[in-house]
This record gives C-alpha cells, structure tokens and sequence, in this order.
C-alpha cells in the first residue's frame, strides 16, 4: 500500500515533542538512580543470605521480577490509593513502578558480580583486620561493579526506554506527545517512527560510549 510521507507537522510541532523528551528523561533519572542504588542494597541483602533480610529480599525481586512492569504502574496508580487512601500522580506511579522492577533486576545482577568474587578476596580482608562491610565496600564492590557493568548499562538502557510505558497513565513523556500528534493530525506512522528516531539519537551514543569504557576497563586488566 503507498503511503505519502509528511514529516511536515512533526518538525511543525517539535516543541511537542521536545516537552515529551524532557518528562522521558527526567522519568529516566529518578527510575534509574532508584533502581540501581535501591538494586544495590537488595542484591547485597540477597547475598548475605540471613534470613531476617534475605528472606524479605527474595521476596521484593520475585515479585517485582515475575511480574509486568505494565501492571506494576497500573497498580500504584488505580489500586494502590483504594488500598491505601493515598493518591498518586500520573508520575509517581510510573516512578514506583519503574524504579520497584529496575531494583529487582539489578539485585540479581549485583548478587551474581557478588558471588563470582573469589573466596581469597574475602580471606585476604578479613586477614588484614577489615570487617564485612569494609571488605565489601574497598575490595568486593569495586571488582564486582567492573564485572556487571555490561550487565548494568543494559539495564539502564532497558530503563530509558521503559518510560514510554508510562503514557499508560497519562504521564507527559514522549510516546504520549507522539499520541497527541497523531490524533490531532492523523499522521501516525510519522508521528511514531518520529519517537524511534528520538530514542535512537539519545540511547546510540550512550551505547558506544558504554562500548568504550568496557574496552577501556579490560585493557586495565591485563
């Protein structure tokens, strides 16, 4: 079937768009900084394994992992303020929901960078006086972080474009300017191929540079 091309009301409109991309990005920086650093704590609570906190742990990722994080955004917006009598905005859902299923995630790839640290470099910090919090933070965390980095950007990357899925609930993000052009003008092949070049512009230089710094760090380790 032909279709005529007219990216005339896109570029007409870029200040819709460019709205959209400013709630996307500040959706990304709250989502990410939650889940990576909330991910962090979880995955080390998973790996002490003691049941008063790894039990609870366990639980939180089970849950948050096997679960949509579409339905995970719908919850916090409909059903949580029933259950508890306090409502959300549009944002803080999509945040809630972002955040709780990037933490799930990341605990479990925290908790393998963990794990595959040899057992010498627990002996060697015990031996020189550092206790477990010590040695995790100057000798474990450090080499664990430089192992799951791949892994990890991955995640940020899966993070930023997770945000469209907060058009759900009305949220101001790129997809949903996208919507509103689209009804308004009738254009929605223009309107969405303009959203997958927006995310492509921003995330392809983010995933070079992520190539890079893995280079980087395994020439340090030869």
């Amino acid at each position: 079937m032909d279709h005529n091309w007219d990216f005339a009301t896109i570029f007409q409109n870029w200040r819709v768009y460019w709205v959209g991309l400013q709630g996307t990005l500040l959706m990304f920086g709250v989502t990410v900084t939650f889940g990576m650093f909330g991910g962090l704590i979880i995955g080390i609570l998973r790996y002490i394994k003691h049941p008063v906190a790894a039990w609870p742990a366990r639980v939180f990722v089970e849950v948050f992992r096997n679960t949509p994080v579409l339905v995970q955004i719908i919850w916090f917006y409909y059903a949580f303020p029933v259950l508890t009598g306090i409502e959300t905005s549009p944002f803080q859902a999509a945040a809630l929901g972002i955040s709780l299923n990037t933490m799930a995630f990341s605990a479990e790839i925290y908790r393998a960078g963990i794990q595959s640290i040899e057992k010498g470099q627990w002996e060697g910090g015990k031996a020189i006086g550092m206790n477990f919090a010590q040695t995790m933070r100057r000798v474990i965390l450090p080499v664990a972080l430089k192992r799951v980095l791949p892994a990890l950007t991955n995640r940020g990357i899966e993070v930023f474009k997770m945000s469209t899925l907060a058009s759900v609930v009305a949220y101001v993000e790129t997809l949903l300017q996208a919507k509103l052009i689209a009804d308004l003008n009738y254009n929605p092949i223009e309107s969405y191929t303009a959203v997958a070049l927006i995310f492509f512009v921003v995330l392809y230089p983010v995933v070079q540079g992520t190539y890079a710094l893995e280079r980087v760090l395994n020439r340090s380790d030869r």
